[in-house]
Order: structure tokens, then sequence, then C-alpha cells
């Protein structure tokens, strides 16, 4: 593949024969997702929607997994101004339009006018679930585990899972998924409609991706366009309601004991005990 001239910290961008792959580089351990990522994917994803020699756009990740989700080390910061006791208008509003600012990098990858397929491989956790709903097509290796995670730090997904989940996936499947918080295996989520189909390894589902891509490829390209345009004028009034909702919700609501104590636990290695508080 050859290697576009944008350099990026949290992705590398390789395009050949009109498919582009954008490829999760970290650098957080397995692919999380810090200031880098939530800074240079609209970005990323602008540049190829404009490029009319990109016809698809394949979505992996590097290493072992897809992505561990949020980078909770790296992004820290961002929680302990919502944290501190009797956190004010200010920091609130400030943190409300930090997650309006993650969602507008998940909404790229949604917006983008150029179709889009995931490989995923190994975990995708969290933020990796918003990422991959915000997809066209889903392929997993048959490795791959899958968690809407967010409740166990006594977080609200809010970048883009209960917002495009509803659509991809039945009721009841998408409640046990988003109130338990549990892993899932690939067989599981191919059954439930997460992903369009299983392969044997990470290097197979990535050939299968690419096969698409290039099937896509070499369909009329403003046509493919329409397609795309038409299939997602059904959802953008519904998912924008949902994400801003979700916003709102959690600038004032997420701050929390329960917070600190997920937060805690989990950098602890131990099961939180949550109070409701």
């Amino acid at each position: 593949m050859g290697e576009k001239n944008d350099a990026y910290e949290s992705v590398t961008v390789d395009v050949k024969d009109r498919v582009a792959q954008v490829t999760l580089v970290g650098p957080g351990k397995g692919n999380a997702m810090g200031p880098a990522f939530w800074a240079e994917l609209p970005e990323v994803f602008g540049k190829l929607d404009a490029d009319r020699e990109v016809r698809a756009i394949v979505l992996t990740g590097s290493g072992r997994n897809f992505s561990y989700g949020l980078d909770l080390v790296a992004m820290g910061s961002t929680l302990s101004s919502v944290l501190a006791d009797g956190a004010t208008a200010r920091p609130r509003s400030d943190f409300h339009a930090t997650i309006l600012r993650m969602q507008g990098a998940i909404n790229a990858v949604a917006d983008c006018r150029t179709p889009t397929i995931a490989s995923v491989h190994g975990w995708c956790i969290g933020g990796g679930v918003d990422l991959i709903s915000a997809v066209d097509i889903r392929y997993a290796s048959a490795d791959a585990k899958f968690s809407v995670r967010e409740v166990k730090l006594a977080i609200v997904a809010d970048v883009g899972s209960l917002a495009r989940l509803p659509l991809i996936l039945s009721d009841g499947h998408l409640r046990e998924l988003a109130l338990t918080g549990k892993d899932i295996d690939a067989a599981r989520a191919e059954k439930i409609g997460l992903v369009n189909e299983v392969y044997d390894d990470a290097a197979a589902t990535l050939a299968a991706a690419h096969e698409t891509a290039a099937e896509i490829a070499a369909n009329p390209p403003l046509v493919v366009n329409g397609v795309k345009d038409v299939l997602d004028q059904q959802r953008i009034a519904r998912v924008s309601e949902s994400l801003r909702y979700v916003a709102a919700w959690n600038a004032a609501f997420l701050p929390s004991k329960d917070l600190g104590e997920g937060l805690k636990a989990t950098f602890e290695k131990r099961p939180p005990n949550f109070t409701g508080e």
C-alpha cells in the first residue's frame, strides 16, 4: 500500500487501488483513544472523504486488538474537572463542549460519504464500539470480543453507541449489552447483528474487508455516494437528537462518587463498590 504523506499520532493512512486503510495505532495501550485520536479523526476522514481517488475506507486496529476504547490515563483530566466536589456551571459547560467535540470525531466517520468497513480483531471495548457503530459494514475475526463497558465505570456511553446501535441491534440485545456491560464473543456479535460476518483470524478478516471495499470501489462513485446519502438520511435526525440529549445528560449528572469509584477500581484492578451517590 502507498502511505499518505500526512503524519498522525493515532492512526496511519494507506491508499492503494482506490481503497484507503485507516489503522488505529494508539499511542495508548491496545490502541486506546487519547487526545490525539479525538483531534485527528475528523481531519483524517474529512481528507479521505474529499479525495476523489478514494472510493472505500477500511478501518482496523494495529497489534492484537482493535481498541480498548477511551484512554482513561490520557483523558483523566477531562473527567477530573467535573469530579471535583461542588463543580459549578463553568466546568460542567466545558465538559459538555468536550463531549460534543468527541462526538464530532465519531460523527466524522458516520457522516463520511465514502463507504466504510470495519475489520475488528481482539478487543473492541467502549469507544471502540462507538467507532464501529458509525461505519457501514462490520467484519470480525473469531477472536474478537465486544463490550459496551461504560456502565461498569459509572458512565452513560455518550459518543455514539446509544445513538447508533438502536439502528443496528434489536432493543433487547442492545439493552442487555448497555445495562450489563458484559463481554460478548464474535459468534454472539454475529448472531445479534453487530457484525456482518466472522472470519478465522485477523488477516482473513482484513482481507475480506478489502475484498468488499474493492467491490464497492468498482461501482460508480456518484451512485455509491447517493446510496449512502439516502440510507443515512433516514437516521440523521434520530442520531443527532440522541447525541445532543446524552451530552446534556452527562454534563448534568455524570459527576458522581460512583464515577470516581469506577475509575479507581479500574486502575486498581478490583471490583467496584457502587453506592448510587
